[in-house]
């Protein structure tokens, strides 16, 4: 093996790359990591070439850095992960492990902690259509809710659900098959109202397939005011972006693509959260299966109350499987992510 390498992995296509061919990120983070007296360098995976590249990579590179969309694999994530898994297997440092790509980005981990103050308690996951549809109907009596699908990316299969039916229901019973939803997509904030069964049935493909799940939260109103990302490298806070729905009536949605307004943050601007969950980190990081935080990964947050009416911070989501960061070259986070690598492989 050779000493101080690392390889980056990408995949050929896909819509976040420039017009080299990179992720407009990674070419940054090679040339930081080769200022400090490090080979790097891009090695493209495919399904097809896995056999080979696992024979190669582990003589050449001591570590390797993901930089890979799982949708943008065109047979899926699955064959991708074992090939990690494996290489991890032989003696790479991987940034991150497979299983903790999984762990910290799969929306049920927000059920693992929902016995912490980071989640609230009645947040549930769904894995099959049975428990579904005998559990979200006494979920949504008690208030609105929103579901997210496990896949899909900037607000995709993540709605907001209200009953709007003239009949009074009762809280803590399960609702009719025809109660009458007005369901939010926060792909675009566009309505539809559909009955709860219709609903259901519609949801049914974010169950189907490998990794399928909904979770399953009360809404907070105080989204409005903005959701709270917060980006690391390693367990270090970088930046804070504040996220703020668009000013219409159904809104809900953080993303550019919505018409959220984007600001960028010190994290001292937001010590409080910050420090509140730097100090929760080691419950998050067991929870989560031991492993350690990934190389590069945000964590979401809302505004709620406390009983006291003072600001509560609710996680919303955590990403670690490519989080991008190119508005940010110009504060030299390459260099902070550098840095990491060299850390962590030693």
């Amino acid at each position: 093996m050779s000493s101080k390498s690392v390889v980056f992995f990408e995949v050929q296509g896909g819509n976040d790359k420039g017009e080299d061919g990179h992720r407009r990120d990674t070419m940054p983070m090679i040339e930081a990591v080769r200022a400090q007296g490090w080979k790097a360098e891009v090695v493209y995976y495919s399904d097809t070439e896995a056999g080979e590249l696992l024979e190669r990579i582990p003589q050449e590179f001591d570590g390797y850095v993901s930089r890979i969309n799982p949708g943008h694999i065109p047979g899926g994530e699955a064959k991708y992960f074992d090939f990690l898994r494996a290489l991890c297997d032989k003696g790479m440092v991987g940034m991150p492990h497979p299983d903790a790509m999984r762990a910290f980005g799969a929306k049920d981990a927000l059920v693992k902690l929902a016995d912490t103050a980071l989640v609230p308690d009645d947040t549930y996951a769904y894995y099959d259509m049975a428990s579904f549809t005998s559990q979200f109907p006494v979920a949504l009596s008690n208030g609105i809710r929103v579901l997210k699908q496990n896949r899909g990316s900037t607000g995709s299969g993540i709605w907001r659900v209200e009953v709007i039916d003239e009949r009074a229901f009762e809280a803590g019973v399960a609702l009719p098959g025809d109660a009458q939803l007005k369901c939010t997509e926060a792909l675009d904030n566009h309505v539809e109202e559909r009955t709860l069964d219709d609903f259901m049935a519609f949801c049914e493909q974010y169950l189907v397939g490998e990794d399928g799940q909904i979770v399953d939260m009360p809404f907070l109103p105080r989204i409005k005011e903005g959701e709270i990302r917060i980006l690391f490298v390693g367990e270090a806070p970088i930046f804070v972006v504040h996220k703020k729905p668009a000013d219409a009536a159904d809104a809900f949605s953080a993303t550019l693509f919505s018409g959220a307004q984007y600001r960028y943050d010190d994290p001292s601007e937001w010590s409080t959260l910050v420090d509140e969950f730097l100090a929760t980190m080691p419950t998050v990081r067991e929870r989560l299966g031991g492993h350690d935080t990934p190389l590069i990964w945000t964590a979401d947050f809302m505004l709620d109350n406390h009983e006291d009416g003072s600001d509560k911070y609710v996680l919303g989501e955590i990403n670690c499987s490519c989080v991008g960061f190119t508005s940010h070259l110009d504060r030299g986070i390459q260099d902070k992510v550098a840095a990491q690598i060299i850390a962590t492989v030693g």
